[in-house]
């Protein structure tokens, strides 16, 4: 483990003002995670590029959720308070960026596409015997190269009255699961009306909606670690891979594809 943090009750505890400052803008640190290891709700006084060479990490920002295979990195500005994990064994690469010293200002989370340029130079700057004047070049060349990537972070709220959180809660541990409003709202010992009332008061989604936002959640990991997109659908709770499509497209606007970067 980094010297930056520490093993606590299965999950990582990273000391959020624990990344030092080096002769340039940028300190580079590595976080080894193992599949489903999250660190804990944290923030830096830095601004952070969170990427992995390989695995796949998730990174959550309340209820805001990305997911990062290699050919993706996360911008997190400056006290930014986030989660991050991996759903695959994954080794986490932080840039830590001094504020006052970069040009960026990029105020809210920004996924960035990372070609291989890019994943060279973090892997330069990871070095330690870089001379000072190679260290402030490739910093300068690394901040050039950030482009933001279309996205847009597929929300599924956290609902407050317990009758929706137990619905919601089965759900996430099986998203594939095919019980409609109605089932769900006997279970809990509602009716259908009034579950449909709790859904949009706690989550401001339709049931329907919020479970679409939940199964193409699900099925982002999946989709990184270059499942077949049948098997991703199925595992998620659609019949056909084109039902699947069609609803991520609606959501996101664009391909699973293209939306992950590939």
């Amino acid at each position: 483990m980094s010297r930056w943090g520490h093993r606590l009750c299965g999950v990582t505890e990273v000391d959020p003002c624990a990344a030092p400052t080096g002769v340039g803008a940028i300190v580079v640190g590595h976080f080894p995670l193992t599949s489903g290891e999250w660190i804990v709700a944290h923030s830096h006084p830095q601004h952070q590029l969170a990427w992995t060479r390989s695995g796949v990490l998730g990174v959550a920002v309340d209820d805001s959720y990305w997911v990062l295979p290699p050919t993706r990195a996360l911008w997190l500005p400056a006290g930014i308070v986030h989660r991050t994990g991996a759903t695959r064994d994954a080794v986490l690469c932080s840039l830590y960026v001094e504020p006052d010293r970069c040009a960026l200002n990029w105020t809210r989370p920004t996924p960035v596409g990372v070609d291989g340029l890019l994943a060279h130079l973090i892997t330069h700057l990871a070095r330690t015997d870089l001379a000072d004047d190679a260290r402030l070049r490739a910093e300068a060349v690394v901040l050039d190269l950030l482009r933001p990537v279309p996205d847009t972070p597929i929300d599924v709220p956290t609902p407050v009255d317990d009758r929706v959180r137990a619905v919601a809660d089965a759900l996430h541990a099986d998203p594939a699961d095919p019980r409609g409003l109605d089932a769900h709202a006997r279970a809990v010992g509602v009716s259908r009306r009034t579950l449909t009332r709790l859904f949009v008061r706690d989550t401001g989604l339709s049931f329907d909606r919020w479970r679409t936002h939940l199964r193409l959640r699900a099925a982002l990991p999946l989709l990184a670690e270059k499942h077949p997109v049948a098997v991703v659908a199925r595992a998620v709770g659609y019949a056909t891979p084109s039902a699947f499509l069609a609803a991520f497209r609606r959501t996101t606007g664009t391909s699973p594809r293209r939306y992950l970067g590939d």
